[in-house]
């Protein structure tokens, strides 16, 4: 066995499958009567699914705000401008209704409506940190992507500083999330894509992780699985409920491994490149840096390289460990491709000339000491260079 010892921690109350988004009502009210709903602005297409789940809480006598500011990486201010409507509406407990970004909004704004100062004061390598006053937290995904339904990870960004980082406390994992595969289906294919390639990621980077076990390589490796068989289907006929619904539990499975696993070098270069440029995606600052990421890593753990290239490829399983780890780099290419996620900086507006800034803010955060190759500056830089097209 990998490990004789080993933790594994997931308090959150996960209710999975279609339909079950009808059940928000009797899921919240236990943790309180007073809610914040959090989400994105009401654009058409949410706005059925918005009332569906405002007449739900109602029903359930549950009255609630609805702070709709969310923002694709979200910023300090806005974590802030919807701590002030927690505040004001004297909310017992926060609904994160979306993606990513929305459910990690609300994990901040329950750190921030109950807290001194505001949540960039309590990311994770802060002397203060949340504590039990953190209002309970509710999740519902609407994507299949970060896995924050299942996490006590908030990601943050601040505009001032160019910085995009993180609060990181038992506090913020939600206490029951729904997670419901009709909510997907309406999910544009870049989109789709995007998030799912987090989903690959989250389980890829969990499964390399020094820090994993025995626990977190099964569900990451089911993920993989899952995203490897389905996540194509998914991008190219969003409106496949079977391929939404394997994505939707692959990014869960992901969520419940990096909770425990933690991720690793191309998560904390996706960081800091969304983190200087919101302007790109998570997916795309992770998908444009994992082909040279692969091929700088694969010789160092190169039979759970190779394990994973034979979920891609069957006929690897001929093939020893270390060749099939190589060839696993190029098997692996071939998915980012089939999914559209194949990209440069220069496609992300990343110029050239500022890879060398983009290096050093890659290492801000200890994602990379956590790969199997530790990279140094330079070879983060290389890296970055090798994501270009020229």
């Amino acid at each position: 066995m990998k490990k004789s010892k080993f933790n594994y921690y997931q308090p959150t109350d996960i209710r999975f499958g279609k339909g079950r988004v009808d059940e928000i009502g009797q899921v919240i009210s236990p943790w309180g009567k007073r809610c914040l709903l959090v989400t994105v602005p009401v654009f058409p297409e949410f706005e059925p699914l918005f009332a569906k789940v405002k007449a739900a809480l109602k029903d359930s006598d549950v009255d609630a705000a609805h702070f709709d500011g969310v923002i694709p990486n979200p910023t300090t201010a806005v974590v802030s401008a919807g701590a002030r409507m927690a505040q004001e509406h004297r909310a017992d407990v926060v609904l994160g209704l979306g993606g990513g970004s929305s459910m990690d909004t609300a994990k901040a704004i329950a750190v921030e409506a109950t807290h001194d100062g505001t949540s960039w004061d309590y990311l994770f390598y802060r002397d203060k940190q949340p504590t039990e006053k953190t209002l309970p937290v509710i999740a519902v995904s609407t994507t299949s992507g970060t896995g924050s339904q299942v996490t006590q990870v908030a990601v943050v960004t601040n505009p001032e500083d160019k910085d995009k980082s993180a609060l990181y406390h038992p506090a913020l994992y939600p206490k029951a999330s729904i997670v419901d595969p009709e909510l997907m289906l309406t999910v544009p294919e870049h989109i789709t894509a995007s998030t799912g390639f987090d989903v690959f990621a989250h389980a890829f980077e969990s499964y390399i992780n020094p820090n994993g076990s025995p626990y977190t390589d099964m569900t990451a490796l089911e993920a993989i699985r899952l995203a490897a068989a389905h996540l194509p289907t998914a991008v190219k006929n969003g409106s496949d409920l079977e391929a939404r619904s394997f994505m939707a539990w692959a990014d869960t499975l992901a969520g419940l491994s990096i909770a425990n696993a933690g991720v690793t070098l191309p998560h904390g270069i996706g960081m800091a490149v969304s983190g200087i440029y919101p302007h790109v995606m998570h997916g795309e600052a992770l998908a444009v840096v994992y082909p040279a990421i692969l091929r700088y890593s694969h010789r160092h753990a190169s039979a759970k390289f190779a394990a994973v290239g034979r979920i891609f490829e069957p006929a690897l399983a001929e093939v020893p460990d270390e060749e099939a780890a190589e060839m696993a780099c190029g098997v692996l290419e071939g998915f980012i491709r089939t999914i559209g996620m194949d990209t440069c900086f220069e496609d992300l507006d990343v110029p050239k000339e500022e890879l060398a800034d983009l290096a050093r803010a890659s290492m801000v955060l200890p994602d990379y000491k956590n790969h199997p190759r530790v990279a140094d500056r330079d070879e983060i830089l290389a890296i970055l260079t090798r994501s270009c097209r020229t």
